[in-house]
């Protein structure tokens, strides 16, 4: 009689295993996710429509390794003491495979040095800074976004044809400002020797106060500017420079401006002929952006932005990095993520093994006016492995994991 007892003990014992394991082996894949929504909504709403797609996209197919993703989210409120406070909570109390996201540079730097603390993989999505990958590179860090040099080196050309001599400059006073006034001025005087920067306005993130910074630059009387402003700063500065006549005779450079993001709320106001770095949505008619494109429009009966192409392009990022480990263990992740291919809205990248810099390009032209709105006008395509430093000099850049 125990005998049998413990044979139907253990009968029973199967039959529960049985019954539990299809259910576990099916429990989606969770990717921790944290962002400043709050702080930058222009960008990442759009930003997080993308992710929506490609998460609905890689379920429908059948998700990645027989199991569903599910993307668990955090507003990091553009503070890096709250964003590693969220990326632990992640993963201590969600239970997430790793890392992705953040926007500005300061949070996205704090957030790859807490990965590298951890010991797990973060793909930073948009922070720009150059630190991320460079200086402050380490094993656990990829970015997706193009980089804050890459982007000024694909102004440079423009700029030197012009070959004017005085600059000023103006940019917000954090990471990703101060990186790409370092670089553009590196690089123009480079190309263009005897170049003069006669003014530098550095202006608080989000508080500029465009009266005082355009009154500096007609008092500089520059033959040229450089801007890396952005999101409300940009449109207080286009709006009060515009009223007082400041950009009249001057060439414009600025990164990001040519984003549907921040040219959408200037409307007509938008400073025709400046050169900028953006996204002409309407005009890409490659195969992989047309299927991107209808996808989009048919589930949000709208056009994407940037930052939808960004959110999109760093779900389906990890999502293959998955496929290529055949697992979630981060030396596996990791070792995946050294040199992945994927196929994005621009095109073909690579996540680069050398400094973790994927080379997804970005268009560079200038801002037209038509119809009431702002646009890109004489856009092209640049690669992103066309626009980084030779390989040596990374080497310099990057400390020794």
């Amino acid at each position: 009689m125990l005998t049998r007892n413990r044979l139907l003990v253990a009968l029973s014992g199967l039959v529960a295993l049985s019954l539990a394991g299809p259910a576990a082996a099916q429990a989606p894949i969770k990717i921790g996710e944290l962002n400043s929504y709050k702080v930058f909504p222009a960008f990442l709403e759009p930003y997080k429509k993308g992710w929506e797609l490609a998460v609905e996209e890689v379920n429908a197919a059948g998700g990645v390794l027989g199991r569903k993703i599910e993307i668990v989210s955090r507003d990091d409120n553009g503070n890096p003491g709250d964003a590693v406070r969220a990326a632990e909570e992640l993963l201590s109390r969600e239970g997430v495979a790793f890392l992705i996201g953040t926007f500005p540079s300061h949070v996205g730097l704090a957030v790859a040095d807490f990965a590298k603390q951890r010991k797990v993989l973060f793909i930073a999505a948009e922070p720009l800074s150059d630190k991320i990958v460079w200086d402050s590179g380490n094993p656990y860090t990829f970015r997706l976004r193009t980089s804050t040099y890459m982007q000024t080196a694909m102004l440079i050309p423009d700029a030197v044809k012009l070959a004017k001599k005085r600059w000023a400059i103006v940019y917000p006073n954090y990471e990703y400002g101060q990186s790409a006034t370092a670089a553009f001025k590196k690089l123009l005087s480079a190309k263009q020797p005897g170049v003069e920067f006669v003014t530098e306005q550095a202006t608080p993130l989000g508080k500029i106060d465009a009266g005082a910074v355009v009154q500096a630059l007609a008092d500089a009387k520059p033959d040229a500017i450089f801007s890396s402003l952005f999101g409300p700063d940009l449109a207080k500065f286009v709006r009060e420079g515009q009223q007082r006549g400041v950009f009249k005779g001057v060439e414009v450079f600025n990164l990001l401006a040519g984003e549907p993001e921040y040219l959408d709320p200037l409307k007509d106001e938008s400073p025709d002929g400046w050169y900028v770095t953006g996204y002409p949505w309407s005009e890409i008619k490659t195969p992989e952006h047309t299927k991107f494109l209808a996808a989009y429009q048919a589930k949000y009966k709208d056009y994407p932005r940037l930052g939808s192409v960004v959110g999109y392009a760093t779900v389906m990022s990890a999502v293959e990095a998955i496929k290529k480990a055949g697992s979630l263990d981060q030396d596996k992740l990791i070792a995946a993520m050294s040199g992945l291919t994927l196929l994005t809205p621009f095109g073909m990248i690579e996540y680069r093994p050398l400094d973790h810099q994927s080379t997804m390009g970005a268009y560079v032209g200038r801002i037209g006016v038509k119809d009431g709105k702002g646009y890109m006008k004489d856009w092209r395509f640049v690669d992103g492995k066309d626009a980084l430093p030779p390989d040596a000099e990374v080497r310099k850049l990057r400390p020794a994991n």
